[in-house]
């Protein structure tokens, strides 16, 4: 696979709308300590009672559940959401083509540091290779980027191959879906700005799917974690 200069550059461009942006910035920060409990939720709502994140996972190597998500993966590989980038490398160590893209600046620097390839730029953006990503992965609750799972499917499915597939990690409740206004604090009181952002569980993610031309090939739970499979209908 070749990438441009333009491609792999980190631009430090971010709209003030994404993910853990603006504000305190306690994302960025949280990949740069020990610091690492966040917590996601509506604008407004409370913390209180709201499951944390250990954002130290996200720069920790992939664990073995993650592995499991790459098991008869075809490449090229676009981790969409990627952070700092775990999945990535995890696909490279299979020897795999792998690419992130992830709107956060920390992120991506942290990311191409270790001698990724990942891109500073939105999945709504010019995504090279379009058509033609072999897997896509949507982890980590990324299918909640944009606050549209609709139109977040919709994306994905014009820049998957004909025969590619999708992986998705969904909420727990299968008929769960919800789309808000979230902000990210840390265990001090510190927020993000607000942002779009969505949930969704596998029976909503097949009406979803399906209204795009995808469908849900397979569904599971593993380790405490809810995933699904897609590919064009």
């Amino acid at each position: 696979m070749t990438l441009t200069d333009t491609d792999t550059r980190t631009t430090g461009r971010l709209a003030p709308s994404t993910f853990g942006a603006g504000g305190a910035e306690p994302y960025a920060a949280a990949l740069q300590s020990e610091a690492n409990v966040l917590y996601l939720h509506s604008v407004h709502s409370e913390r209180n009672g709201m499951a944390p994140m250990d954002a130290g996972r996200w720069s920790a190597d992939a664990d073995a559940t993650d592995h499991s998500l790459l098991d008869g993966a075809t490449g090229p590989v676009l981790d969409i959401g990627c952070g700092p980038g775990r999945m990535v490398r995890a696909a490279m160590d299979r020897g795999l083509s792998a690419v992130g893209v992830d709107v956060s600046p920390t992120a991506v620097r942290i990311a191409l540091a270790a001698g990724l390839t990942v891109l500073n730029r939105s999945v709504f953006d010019q995504i090279p290779l379009e058509g033609t990503w072999g897997t896509l992965l949507l982890v980590d609750g990324n299918i909640g980027i944009g606050g549209d799972p609709e139109a977040l499917l919709r994306r994905c499915a014009a820049l998957l191959a004909r025969h590619g597939e999708l992986i998705i990690e969904v909420s727990g409740d299968p008929g769960h879906e919800l789309s808000y206004e979230g902000t990210i604090e840390d265990s001090m009181g510190r927020r993000s700005s607000s942002f779009p952002w969505a949930e969704i569980g596998v029976d909503a993610l097949r009406v979803r799917a399906a209204a795009v031309g995808l469908t849900v090939t397979q569904s599971w739970l593993l380790d405490g974690r809810s995933f699904a499979r897609l590919a064009r209908r």
